[in-house]
């Protein structure tokens, strides 16, 4: 039986869930990417509670975007979170990719949060 893309993105996201788990201290950073969009949350799993949250559907970052499925907009949204983070008095946090490969949009909100003063 063959399994679907959207299958095998759950099952990798399940996988990695096991293991990645936010505290208070040291929140969980969730990404999310859809065709159009890129989500980030600042999420605290003990409490079940976000801290933060950046999206490329917001109209301040989706303003100065040509088009919100692109690198750019990940940057932009990384660099977002990442200011949004020491606004809470964030500093560190635990990656969660959602299981998307760490390539592209993923790789450069990252890269984005890590240049703007998040350690992951």
């Amino acid at each position: 039986m063959k399994v679907s893309r959207k299958e095998a993105l759950q099952k990798r996201h399940r996988r990695i869930r096991r293991t990645v788990s936010g505290t208070a201290e040291r929140p969980r950073l969730s990404v999310y990417r859809s065709n159009n969009h890129i989500v980030a949350q600042l999420i605290d799993d003990v409490a079940q509670h976000t801290l933060a949250a950046a999206s490329t559907r917001e109209p301040a970052i989706k303003q100065s975007l040509g088009s919100t499925a692109n690198c750019e907009a990940s940057t932009k949204v990384g660099e977002a979170i990442a200011e949004r983070a020491k606004a809470v008095g964030i500093t560190r946090v635990v990656f969660d990719r959602g299981g998307n490969l760490y390539h592209g949009r993923i790789k450069a909100l990252a890269d984005a949060a890590r240049a703007a003063g998040l350690e992951f």
